[in-house]
């Protein structure tokens, strides 16, 4: 790590995977928990020698190597940590008279406790868990354990809703091209050859698992084994604190899809659009990515309530998610990670979705031509993919007047949308936190805000404060100017309200 890495660091301030420690009297119990935190999330970085604005005051460079040998043998204690970990502390001359010591912890595969208790890192902060169902979620992150792939032997083939077999023949049969190996196969094939059937190597079990239940399942058995799964469809355009419409869906996968598309279907506008010579549904296409994602990648063991929320201004779902990291999607940095293989397969089997990672390329393309500005990909423990809405805007229109006025070809108009900026005011308001909208509610009135003016504005400490500031740089919300104490935040696109 140079000197251009640490100094950005430091000026950004703590994260969900940066810490600072002052380590002045030794390593004290905090900097192990915030080890614990980062094993057991995604990893970070650890600064020894660092207070928590960022400021460097250094360890003691005699007592460095002390240090590294003490935070070794803590590491590798069983006693201590369990199961233990090998990391690597570095000492780096920070300056003549300042010396830092950095580790790197990478997230492992397994979950630690640290003197027997486990620690998870939310946002900046290192948190207990003592909650049965958050280890749990732990161990499946971890483990990358399918919870679709669990057995449940005393199912039966009566449990489940064979009648939409013939539809799901043709539908694969169709999505082929006139051929699939389904449409020669009886039921029980079928079901095996989707691997909705199986055994359980490790113990023995065989019979349906939690994937083919979800997915054919009868409306009272998915009830018994998943009795948390539900969609809530809504849309917010009027009583924006209740609803204006609402739909509660239980049912299994397959009409669970068809039924939150004719949602969509039904409350959004269906833009006219023609990509080449063939006109196309950009509502429909945008609408099925949002709902095979939020059907085909959900946890279904989480209690947490899935949603499809169409307002105004934007529309978005969110849902349980195994979280492989944290922060914002693009297609710069798309990893394609399946959560539910065996249902992900099923649905691109009959057409619900295309290849991995395709939903993430198409929405970012045919969001534009729909509203002008691009999707937003969030990535955590909840998954939320929000997409914009502009009623008043038209790509075809506004190629229509470009060619009247001269002033802009077809092309231009891409790029303007390509280029557009998200404005304060267009943001979308259920990815905020309460403070994060605090904060920018005060920078629109203000025209800019500081890290000291949060603090007082939210009653938090420094760290805090810089770290709320950091996520909504990182969004696109607010721009940095300035460097260490001069630093302020103004709104991105310069506007003051």
């Amino acid at each position: 790590m140079n000197m251009k890495e640490l100094q950005s660091i430091f000026t950004i301030g703590e994260t969900v995977a940066v810490e600072f420690k002052r380590c002045g009297n030794g390593i004290e119990n905090d900097t192990y928990e915030t080890v614990c935190s980062f094993l057991n999330r995604f990893g970070g970085e650890l600064f020894m020698g660092v207070l928590d604005d960022g400021t460097v005051v250094g360890v003691p460079e005699k007592a460095a190597p002390d240090m590294v040998k003490n935070f070794i043998k803590v590491v590798s204690n069983p006693v201590l940590f369990s199961p233990t970990t090998y990391l690597i502390p570095e000492i780096i001359k920070y300056d003549e008279n300042h010396t830092i010591i950095h580790v790197h912890i990478p997230p492992s595969a397994e979950v630690h406790s640290y003197k027997k208790v486990i620690y998870d890192r939310v946002d900046d902060a290192d948190v207990k868990v003592t909650a049965t169902g958050a280890i749990a979620q732990m161990y499946i992150r971890k483990q990358n354990i399918f919870t679709e792939r669990k057995i449940y032997p005393y199912a039966r083939m009566e449990d489940l809703r064979l009648d939409l077999l013939p539809k799901i023949r043709i539908m694969a049969q169709n999505h082929t091209g006139g051929q699939h190996p389904w449409t020669t196969m009886d039921d029980q094939e079928l079901l095996k050859s989707a691997g909705l059937y199986g055994r359980d190597i490790a113990t023995g079990e065989e019979g349906y698992n939690l994937a083919a239940i979800m997915l054919l399942g009868k409306d009272d058995v998915i009830l018994n084994v998943a009795p948390a799964y539900v969609t809530d469809a809504l849309v917010r355009k009027v009583n924006v604190d209740r609803y204006d419409d609402r739909e509660i869906i239980k049912t299994n996968l397959i009409e669970s899809y068809n039924q939150l598309l004719e949602f969509g279907r039904k409350n959004l506008p269906d833009k006219f659009f023609l990509e080449g010579a063939i006109n196309k549904s950009l509502r429909n296409t945008i609408v099925r990515e949002m709902i095979s994602n939020t059907l085909m990648h959900r946890e279904f063991t989480s209690s947490y309530t899935a949603k499809f929320v169409i307002e105004k201004k934007r529309m978005y779902v969110e849902n349980a998610n195994r979280a492989s990291k944290e922060g914002i999607i693009t297609v710069d940095n798309l990893e394609p990670n399946p959560k539910n293989p065996i249902i992900a397969a099923f649905f691109r089997n009959i057409g619900y979705a295309d290849q991995l990672g395709s939903g993430v390329r198409k929405l970012f393309k045919y969001s534009k031509y729909y509203s002008g500005r691009d999707p937003q990909f969030v990535e955590d423990d909840v998954f939320r993919i929000v997409v914009p809405l502009d009623d008043e805007y038209s790509f075809d229109y506004s190629i229509i007047i470009d060619k009247d006025n001269e002033n802009a070809s077809a092309d231009k108009v891409t790029s303007s949308a390509d280029k557009m900026p998200i404005s304060a005011d267009e943001v979308p308001i259920n990815t905020l936190s309460e403070q994060q909208k605090k904060v920018l509610h005060f920078a629109k009135e203000n025209g800019q805000i500081t890290s000291h003016q949060v603090e007082l504005l939210l009653e938090v400490k420094q760290r805090r404060a810089r770290s709320i500031l950091g996520k909504l740089v990182d969004m696109g919300v607010l721009e940095r100017l300035g460097a260490y104490r001069n630093t302020v935040y103004t709104l991105k696109n310069g506007r003051k309200k």
